[in-house]
């Protein structure tokens, strides 16, 4: 089983670090979700979070740096785009993709000459990082298609006997991963939506665009289906939840809505009063419904606007039913 550490003095980061250092597995709190951590540097110890999270080989990951200064190392041919966005955004939710350079591992890239990189906006993940004096490759701290974990508790239930160690910084502040950008391709494209949005990333850059979901992949979450718990997920038009309720009659059911529907006393409902904190809870939700052994979990669907996309994103890949 795994040490799980509360962040309470720099022993623990220490400890945490000498476990990076040595090619081993930390999972640790960003300000989007919990990631899983390992050299980004040692393809040993990046193999190992591939086997841990049962995650495919061709699935890029997100390596995560302290200083901008790293750029120049883990990339080449770098525009002079990538550091305006980098001067404002980082630390924050936004990955950049650039044209890797030779030091970065095959395994990191899923074999792409590119390499997806951040500054995380979290103390924690910023402490380990520089104690560690490597940057840190850390896809989202889950089995390969699950829900990804805000919470070091879900990360227990799936990863506990596959990591060395857990650093449990309590919730994360957004609740989806970051926004990644492609700055690589000759048209900067949105790989993946997150809280930095497309309307706003488009005041810096006029011509950016959305990724074809069939284009080249070169971010997670782009390839295969994610997020999902173990209930059935329905995306639906809030006029027909009401109908999906009495359909789905002996299921257990929970409702995530962000308009004021009726829903049955009966019937396990949460309600956002808006996107941020439907954002913030979703994949909490998830893991808490999984716990419960809820059946089916009905979800409002909602405008594909700033961070109304991003959570559209990971909605339309969480549910095995959308109904219009």
């Amino acid at each position: 089983m795994a040490k799980v550490i509360k962040p309470g003095n720099i022993y623990g980061i220490k400890e945490a670090s000498q476990i990076i250092k040595s090619g081993g597995l930390v999972v640790f709190p960003t300000e989007t979700v919990y990631g899983i951590g390992a050299n980004a540097l040692d393809p040993k110890a990046v193999n190992r979070i591939f086997k841990a999270k049962g995650r495919p080989s061709d699935n890029p990951l997100i390596v995560h740096i302290d200083k901008i200064d790293w750029i120049s190392k883990l990339c080449v041919d770098v525009p002079g785009i990538a550091y305006k966005l980098a001067s404002r955004y980082w630390p924050g939710p936004l990955t950049l993709v650039l044209k890797k350079s030779s030091i970065v591992p095959e395994n990191v890239t899923a074999g792409l000459d590119t390499v997806a990189v951040r500054i995380p906006n979290n103390k924690i993940a910023l402490s380990l990082i520089r104690e560690s004096k490597v940057p840190i490759a850390a896809p989202s701290a889950n089995l390969s298609g699950k829900p990804s974990p805000t919470k070091a508790l879900h990360v227990i239930k799936y990863l506990d006997k596959k990591v060395d160690l857990i650093i449990d910084g309590g919730p994360t502040d957004i609740g989806l991963e970051s926004t990644v950008l492609d700055l690589a391709s000759k048209i900067p494209t949105v790989l993946r939506p997150g809280k930095i949005s497309l309307e706003e990333l488009r005041m810096i850059i006029p011509n950016i665009r959305m990724a074809n979901p069939k284009s080249k992949v070169k971010s997670p979450g782009m390839k295969y289906r994610h997020y999902s718990p173990e209930s059935k997920v329905i995306l639906s038009n809030p006029k027909k939840i009401p109908m999906l309720i009495k359909r789905h009659a002996n299921d257990k059911i929970a409702v995530i809505h962000t308009s004021k529907i009726k829903i049955p006393k009966n019937i396990e409902s949460f309600y956002c009063k808006n996107l941020e904190i439907m954002a913030h809870n979703i994949f909490d939700k998830f893991h808490e419904y999984d716990s419960r052994n809820f059946d089916l979990i009905i979800i409002e669907s909602v405008e594909e606007k700033n961070i109304g996309t991003a959570i559209m994103n990971r909605l339309r890949k969480a549910a095995s039913e959308i109904v219009n």
